[in-house]
């Protein structure tokens, strides 16, 4: 017998409003991801220093502190999956290490993203699924929910 297939997670859409009022929430875990992907970054840029200097003894007195660090390195990713797996449960796309983040809505018909950087007040633009950053358009001041965010 075939193992279950596992079950897909619905997407979410978001209207302009929905997005804007998990903003708060968004907030606080990219603030969060943020500081704990430079956390990460710099572990690693540590360890690979170390690593990479192979004049080292086999029997290095600074092992023990090595070990600790790519333990403390482990721990630390862990943390940083949870908090992007915690937006991913959301219904929110992290887009980059510096905040980026992306909402899967409809417009005219279509998905598209509304998009959202950390320090942005409020989620102003959107872009083609497949445009990326660089594709960012700002949102019509006058989009409304029957344009925005609903399915039809």
């Amino acid at each position: 017998m075939a193992p279950p297939k596992p079950v897909e997670a619905k997407r979410r859409y978001f209207s302009i409003e929905e997005a804007n009022r998990t903003l708060p929430l968004v907030k606080a875990i990219v603030t969060d991801i943020v500081h704990q992907f430079q956390s990460v970054n710099d572990l690693k840029q540590r360890l690979s220093a170390v690593l990479n200097d192979r004049r080292r003894p086999a029997s290095d007195p600074y092992s023990e502190e090595l070990a600790q660090t790519q333990a403390e390195l482990e721990t630390e990713e862990e943390k940083l999956a949870a908090f992007i797996d915690e937006l991913t449960k959301l219904g929110v796309e992290l887009k980059g290490p510096d905040g980026l983040c992306d909402f899967y809505t409809i417009m005219d018909g279509r998905e598209v993203y509304l998009c959202w950087r950390l320090g942005e007040p409020q989620v102003m633009h959107w872009h083609e699924l497949d445009a990326g950053v660089a594709g960012r358009k700002p949102l019509n001041p006058q989009a409304t929910s029957s344009r925005i965010g609903q399915r039809h």
